[in-house]
């Protein structure tokens, strides 16, 4: 309530009451996004990076992105992001995966754990139950960062070599920024190890 009498007070065209509701007049328009043309560079180079390196809906989403962006800024900015002086290029073959992304992304956002089928480099097959944390990137491949049931230990499966995933019911225990912290400090623990003296 004291945002809504705030926003009032700012002249916004709001009408209504506490308790009853508030209604936003027709005709009012948030500004527009004031972005610099760096930032809209930015923006655009990340979303291509996007669109050709990630799984085909997140790519998608990097396009429509784009669009939503054009539309949202002055139209003397457009060609900013519609002919953008900066580009992607890549030598390495896109990347194919057997399962969607978008299901991988779902399991990853609501903390869902993952029945996947998996190929290691030898070829050996092997099952496992995953509590997938998040994607990492590569220019090569892309990577499941997840805390393996079976290993009962934090482990990275290449998603080109993932022949199935399905969504558990379940949810994981814990909160995953926690566990990606642990993931973390184990990491750099391992790295430090490694580092001659």
């Amino acid at each position: 309530y004291r945002d809504m009498a705030e926003l009032m007070a700012q002249r916004v065209p709001i009408t209504g009451e506490a308790g009853t509701g508030y209604v936003l007049d027709d005709g009012y328009d948030m500004p527009p996004l004031m972005l610099t043309a760096d930032e809209l560079e930015a923006a655009a180079l990340g979303a291509a990076w996007v669109a050709a390196k990630a799984d085909p809906s997140l790519g998608r989403a990097a396009r429509d992105l784009v669009t939503k962006l054009s539309s949202a800024i002055p139209a003397e900015l457009r060609p900013i992001i519609l002919d953008a002086g900066i580009k992607t290029v890549s030598n390495q073959p896109r990347i194919e995966e057997a399962f969607d992304g978008a299901l991988l992304r779902q399991a990853i956002r609501e903390r869902l754990k993952l029945h996947l089928v998996y190929q290691d480099e030898k070829a050996a097959v092997s099952q496992r139950v995953i509590w997938p944390l998040f994607i990492a990137f590569f220019d090569d491949n892309r990577i499941i960062v997840a805390w393996c049931e079976a290993r009962r230990d934090f482990r990275h499966f290449r998603t080109d070599r993932v022949l199935s995933l399905e969504l558990q019911a379940h949810k994981y225990p814990g909160r995953r920024a926690l566990l990606i912290q642990q993931w973390d400090d184990l990491r750099i623990k391992r790295l430090a190890r490694r580092s001659p003296p």
